[in-house]
């Protein structure tokens, strides 16, 4: 029998042993903690525990699984609550009370629950990996399709069951495969959570993921199957720009992953997840959620393994054809982790005491990103949102720098911004997308074919006042030449009429693309009137007088997202207040 050798928090070791291989999950002493095998020498088989490891003593038993840490897929993931080893929260309180108990041993899945299956094979029929056997409602928002599994040989249906009610541990096919072995196959299967799903084929990213927030979807946008990346200090905003992206993006599925925040903020976002109400549907929001919820003081190996368990459920979800997007909050505490098992494991530190595998662990889970034909014929993506954390707002730090490496979105909130009460707080001059070009092709047959040539020019004007800022700053506005001032001005009816953005409002929370587009065109029509205007001999101050600037901030509120057909009216108004500018002078 293997026998516990030496302790050191998460790390437990395992003396002269041959019995255990690379990633097998254990369960570790009389409590039957579980691990998974993370080293393995002549010597010693090194371990290390997702729970906390109080009163474990040398000399207890390890056992072997003989299989990897694996998640359970099926039925009953959505509108439900995992830690990081996905064990059911709420099972776990009626377990063990609001703490969890070392050792609690629950299911991931119900397997009391009945599912109103349909059958979707027939006997004589061809299964290979990846097709679809049955379906079973598994919220009103989504259908739950069971897939045969990646591992499976596939091979000829031999029996069905009939449509009905069914668990999910409950036989409802039975294949025969080409070695002639008989497998029956159930509404779940296991996935080892380190291994990416296989798919078909990957494909390009070409359709964007719609938030209804202006600066990411015209000026910083993301497409489906994309990684992006928000760091920001305390307070800026990425917790608050996250929950604004889970409640309005046009993904199926989301999954949010709370990787070692603080107990009392992942308490706010299950209280106010269980509350939110889907605006698409008019249904709860967790009909189409899964949490995964790792709080700091859960033990900090169990961190480690919440983002591999949050990407493998979204890439079954995937599988199936649906849109998931996940969002990571965050993924320096997740860094901060490795860094603390690497310590114990007395590996050589790199750059602030990080492991010199950090870059390769935080591409590993940006790679599981993508837009993909699956196994089953159809398309689904995984895109992936994750929360960076630097200290002291310092985007130089290990975390951020790397994850700017492998992801394609850079979204930086600014402390500054954020304490001006503009929102989002993503500083538009440091952060950057590289979608914008494989997306131009959708928001010119979509939304408008100027769509791209009016965002250019909002950009534009956007980086040249960063440049005239510095002049401003060291000499005022006074000094300036009124084409300048003009564009100083144009400048802030972007930042403040397009660019913040009111949650609060109903109409502001969340703006359409149609809509979009036409605030930019109002704003960039607005500065081709004045341009010519001051080209004509009008001053400068005449041109602030007509009201224009703030008539046009405050659009967003005036014209409701339903009624475009009035951006019209107030084209023409401005034309010809303009025009009397012109004829008076």
């Amino acid at each position: 029998m293997d026998t516990i050798f030496s302790i050191n928090g998460p790390v437990v070791k395992v003396k002269n042993s041959r019995t255990f291989s690379m990633q097998e999950m254990v369960y570790v002493g009389k409590k039957r903690l579980i691990g998974e095998v993370i080293r393995v020498t002549n010597d010693f088989t090194t371990i290390q525990v997702y729970e906390g490891t109080t009163g474990l003593m040398p000399g207890e038993s390890v056992e072997g699984t003989g299989s990897a840490m694996s998640a359970t897929l099926g039925p009953g993931i959505l509108d439900n609550i995992f830690d990081g080893i996905q064990r059911p929260l709420k099972k776990l309180e009626e377990l063990s009370g609001a703490f969890i108990a070392d050792g609690a041993n629950v299911s991931s899945v119900d397997t009391e629950k009945k599912y109103e299956c349909t059958i979707t094979v027939n006997v004589g029929d061809k299964l290979s990996a990846g097709d679809i056997y049955c379906t079973c409602p598994e919220t009103q928002l989504i259908i739950h399709k069971c897939m045969l599994s990646p591992l499976s040989k596939g091979g000829e249906v031999i029996w069905r069951a009939a449509d009905g009610e069914y668990t999910v541990s409950d036989t409802v096919v039975k294949i025969r495969t080409p070695g002639g072995e008989e497998q029956s196959l159930t509404l779940c299967q296991r996935w080892p959570i380190r291994t990416p799903r296989p798919c078909r084929q990957r494909l390009p990213g070409t359709r964007p993921l719609i938030t209804g927030q202006r600066i990411i979807d015209t000026v910083l946008p993301i497409a489906k199957g994309g990684t992006a990346a928000i760091p920001g200090g305390f307070g800026t905003g990425k917790t608050m720009t996250q929950h604004q992206l889970a409640k309005w993006c046009d993904a199926d599925i989301i999954v949010y992953i709370g990787c070692g925040e603080r107990g009392n903020e992942m308490t706010q976002v299950l209280e106010e997840f269980s509350e939110l109400i889907d605006p698409h549907t008019q249904r709860p929001l967790t009909d189409r959620t899964v949490l995964i919820a790792n709080t700091s003081n859960m033990p900090v190996a169990a961190r480690e393994a919440s983002i591999y368990t949050g990407i493998t459920l979204a890439e079954y979800y995937r599988d199936m054809g649906y849109h998931i997007a996940i969002m990571a909050d965050s993924t320096s505490r997740w860094a901060e982790a490795l860094r603390e098992i690497s310590g114990r494991l007395e590996e050589m530190p790199a750059e602030e005491g990080f492991p010199a595998y950090l870059p390769s662990r935080i591409s590993e889970f940006y790679e599981r990103a993508g837009y993909v034909e699956t196994l089953g014929g159809s398309e689904g993506s995984v895109t992936i949102i994750g929360a960076v954390s630097p200290q002291g707002s310092d985007f130089s730090e290990p975390v951020t720098q790397n994850t700017k490496r492998f992801v394609r979105c850079f979204w930086a909130l600014d402390k500054s911004l954020a304490y001006a009460r503009h929102y989002p707080a993503i500083n538009w001059n440091s952060s950057y997308s590289e979608y914008v070009g494989d997306l131009e092709e959708y928001y010119t047959k979509n939304v408008n074919e100027n769509f791209m040539n009016v965002r250019q020019q909002i950009s534009s004007i956007l980086v040249e006042e960063n440049t005239l800022m510095e002049i401003v700053k060291l000499m005022g506005t006074d000094v300036l030449p009124d084409d300048q001032k003009l564009l100083i001005e144009v400048a802030r009816i972007i930042r403040v009429g397009f660019l913040q953005q009111n949650a609060y409002h109903k109409d502001d929370t969340y703006v359409p693309l149609e809509k979009q587009y036409l605030m930019m065109k109002m704003i960039v029509d607005f500065y081709s009137l004045a341009q010519k205007a001051l080209s004509d001999g009008i001053l400068y101050d005449r041109i602030v007088e007509t009201g224009w600037s703030d008539k046009i901030i405050k659009i967003k509120y005036d014209i409701p997202n339903d009624k475009p057909e009035m951006f019209g009216e107030y084209e023409k108004e401005m034309a010809a207040d303009f025009e009397k500018l012109t004829e008076v002078a």
